[in-house]
């Protein structure tokens, strides 16, 4: 499975009345496609999926694999499960109900800090068992567990683990010896919004990106310009995005992103499901004068 390019994390729009506004959904998923997009990520964190009923979820699901098939893009959709048979059972069922072209994206076992061995034998028996290829989510700072580089190998040479999205906050060493010796079958893509731009000059395939939402062809533009060698391109629209991606993360993500949505009136709403809050109108401002800016 090749995953490149700019995957968008969907956000999940709520109506007025509380619902999920999937009339909304809908519109701004073919709209991020449309403007180039490689694939759409479904119940990743961004899309509040902790607040989402299971009818909320499928409804999810379907909206986001309905869009992808239509413009012909990748599917990636968020597992969920506290150990491993819980993993593989939310995995089964998601291989009942998406495309097979789909990938999973399951998060390294949070809380429990397997270690770096429980970790490696968690990916290969879901592996095993998933009707879906897994993309890893290696998120420490939310997770508690510190991978290696040694250790982010031997999930490479996991039969079914076809990539990571790679979030630890910064580009650390375990990041640069990864992409150095990575498998040309496994994609490592930023999972940090304001790293992307190095991440891509060190040769990874692309990234899962929340702010992507606000300036989609530009996100698209940036990993379109490093894969074709234009450096000097690449590096000033990365100054720019890494400033957008930064007031996108302002407040608690997607806070934020949601804010700008609803200004732009891509959203009917900017709310958020407890515990988190909406984003103050100074942060929302801050990103919306960026996001426009880069329009020109």
């Amino acid at each position: 499975m090749e995953l490149t390019g700019i995957h968008v994390p969907l956000i999940t729009p709520f109506a007025t009345d509380g619902s999920v506004a999937l009339d909304a959904l809908a519109g701004l998923a073919d709209e991020l496609l449309a403007a180039g997009a490689a694939g759409l990520v479904a119940l990743g964190t961004t899309g509040e999926p902790a607040a989402l009923s299971e009818d909320e979820r499928w409804a999810v699901v379907e909206v986001a694999a309905a869009a992808c098939a239509a413009r012909g893009a990748r599917l990636t959709v968020g597992a969920h499960g506290g150990d491993t048979r819980s993993t593989a059972e939310s995995l089964a069922a998601l291989g009942a109900r998406v495309p097979q072209a789909a990938a999973a994206l399951v998060t390294v076992p949070a809380f429990l800090r397997p270690g770096e061995a429980g970790t490696v034998a968690h990916f290969r028996a879901l592996a095993e068992r998933s009707p879906l290829p897994l993309l890893v989510y290696h998120i420490p700072y939310r997770t508690g567990q510190q991978l290696s580089a040694a250790a982010l190998a031997a999930l490479a040479a996991v039969p079914g683990v076809v990539g990571v999205k790679y979030a630890t906050g910064g580009l650390d060493q375990a990041a640069v010896e990864l992409l150095a010796a990575a498998p040309a079958d496994f994609a490592v893509l930023a999972g940090e919004d304001a790293f992307l731009a190095p991440m891509l000059a060190l040769g990874a395939a692309g990234g899962i990106l929340a702010s992507a939402h606000l300036a989609t062809a530009r996100f698209v533009e940036l990993a379109a310009a490093w894969q074709a060698g234009d450096a000097d391109r690449a590096r000033a629209l990365g100054r720019r995005l890494t400033g957008l991606a930064l007031a996108a993360f302002a407040a608690p993500n997607p806070t934020v992103v949601k804010g700008v949505l609803h200004a732009q009136g891509r959203i009917p709403t900017p709310d958020v499901r407890l515990p988190l809050l909406p984003a103050g109108a100074a942060e929302v401002e801050a990103a919306l004068k960026l996001a426009s800016g880069l329009d020109h």
